[in-house]
C-alpha cells in the first residue's frame, strides 16, 4: 500500500469522504469525512464488509463487483446508504477501481447530498408558500369586499321584512356571509404581528396530545418520545397548538377514515437539530418534532402539492389545515416538511431556538 501511504495525510484533510475497499469488499481505510458521513469510526469498521451500507440495493453491490474485475470506474447520482442505526443518508459516490502491489482495490469517493437536497427542497416549498399566499391574500380581499355588501343588504332587507318565514331566508344568508367571512379571515391569518413569549414546546404538544385524544375518546394510541433536553425557547404558544393540532388532526382523521383508529398509532417524537438552513438562514440550533402515523399514507398524486390551499386528501377536507399549519411555523421561522408511504407518514416541523424572533 506504498502508493496509498503517500497520499494518506492528504486523504485525512479532504472533505470528500473516501473509503476503500479490498477486492472482497472489505473496508481497508476509512477518512474523517466519511466516519462523519457513515456514522460509525475506521476503528470499528476496519476489517467488516463494506457490502452493508451499499445492501440497499443488489444492482449496486454486482456494480461494486464489476467494477473490480473490469477495472471501470462507475457513478452513482443520489444513493440511499444504509447506516448503521438503520437509518439513511444520500450521497453521490464515484468507485474507482486499481491494482497496488498486484492486489485491486476499490476507492469509494462520496459526497453527502442531503444537505444539498434539503435546501432544494424547503427553497420549493418557501416559494411554493409564498406564492400560494399572495394569491391567496389577493383573492381573499376580492371576496371579503362583496360578502360585506351582501351581509349589509341582507341585513336591511330582513329589516323590512315582515314575514318571519322570509326572514329565515335572510338570516341564512347573513350566516353564510358570516361563515365565509371567517374562512377569508383564516386564508388571511393574524393581521397584527404575533407577541412572542418563552414556551415548552412539550407542554404545547401535550396540550395537542389531550384535545386529541378526548376526540377520540383514548381509542388512539398516542406514543411521547421526547427530548428533555430541548429548553424552551421564544414562540406564540396559540398558533402553535393551532399548528400541530392540524397536523395531528389530519392523522387521525386518515386513521378513523379508513376503520384503522384501533389499530392505529401516532408518534411525537422530539429531537435536537443543528445546523439546518432554511430559506437563507442557517440556524445553529432547532428542534425537530416528527409527527408519524402508520395510516394508508397520502395519494402520490397531490403529496408534494398538500401545503398549497384547497387540496386535500379527504372528500370532506377543505384543503386549509396544513397551509394554515404552514403560515403558523413560517412566522417562527421555521418549516414543515412531508414524507409519506404506505402505512407511514411522517410530518416534519423545524423550529429553530437559537434566536428569540424579534
Amino acid at each position: 500500500m506504498s502508493n496509498w501511504n503517500q497520499h494518506l495525510l492528504l486523504s485525512e484533510n479532504l472533505s470528500t469522504a473516501l473509503v476503500l475497499l479490498d477486492d472482497r469488499l472489505t473496508i481497508q481505510y476509512m477518512n474523517p469525512a466519511a466516519e462523519n458521513l457513515l456514522a460509525t469510526s475506521f476503528q470499528r469498521a476496519a476489517g467488516t464488509s463494506g457490502k452493508p451500507f451499499f445492501s440497499e440495493s443488489e444492482d449496486r453491490i454486482q456494480a461494486l463487483k464489476t467494477s473490480l474485475k473490469n477495472t471501470h470506474p462507475f457513478t452513482e447520482r443520489r444513493a440511499r446508504l444504509l447506516l448503521s442505526d438503520q437509518s439513511y443518508t444520500i450521497v453521490d459516490f464515484t468507485a474507482s477501481p486499481f491494482t497496488d502491489s498486484g492486489k485491486r482495490f476499490l476507492l469509494i469517493e462520496m459526497q453527502p447530498m442531503e444537505r444539498i437536497l434539503r435546501i432544494n427542497r424547503e427553497e420549493a416549498l418557501l416559494s411554493a408558500h409564498d406564492t400560494s399566499r399572495n394569491l391567496i391574500r389577493g383573492l381573499a380581499h376580492e371576496i371579503k369586499n362583496p360578502l360585506g355588501g351582501i351581509r349589509g343588504a341582507a341585513q336591511l332587507l330582513a329589516a323590512e321584512l315582515a314575514s318571519e318565514e322570509m326572514q329565515e331566508y335572510t338570516d341564512i344568508i347573513i350566516a353564510e356571509v358570516e361563515r365565509l367571512c371567517l374562512l377569508v379571515d383564516q386564508l388571511l391569518g393574524p393581521n397584527q404581528p404575533l407577541k412572542f413569549n418563552r414556551l415548552n414546546i412539550h407542554e404545547v404538544i401535550e396540550h395537542v396530545a389531550t384535545l386529541v385524544a378526548a376526540e377520540t375518546r383514548g381509542a388512539l394510541t398516542i406514543v411521547r418520545d421526547y427530548d428533555p433536553s430541548i429548553p424552551e425557547f421564544s414562540g406564540h404558544r396559540e398558533q402553535l397548538i393551532q399548528a400541530i393540532l392540524n397536523i395531528v388532526r389530519n392523522a387521525m382523521q386518515a386513521l378513523v377514515d379508513n376503520d384503522m383508529l384501533d389499530s392505529g398509532k401516532i408518534i411525537l417524537r422530539t429531537r435536537v437539530q443543528r445546523n439546518i438552513t432554511i430559506g437563507k438562514a442557517n440556524h445553529k440550533v432547532l428542534c425537530r418534532l416528527d409527527i408519524i402515523d402508520n395510516g394508508p399514507g397520502i395519494d402520490p398524486d397531490i403529496v408534494d402539492r398538500i401545503f398549497f390551499p384547497m387540496i386535500s386528501g379527504r372528500p370532506a377536507g377543505s384543503g386549509l389545515g396544513l397551509p394554515i399549519a404552514q403560515s403558523a411555523i413560517n412566522r417562527h421561522q421555521g418549516l414543515i416538511e412531508c414524507e409519506s408511504e404506505p402505512g407511514y407518514t411522517q410530518f416534519s416541523v423545524y423550529l429553530p431556538i437559537d434566536n428569540d424572533h424579534e
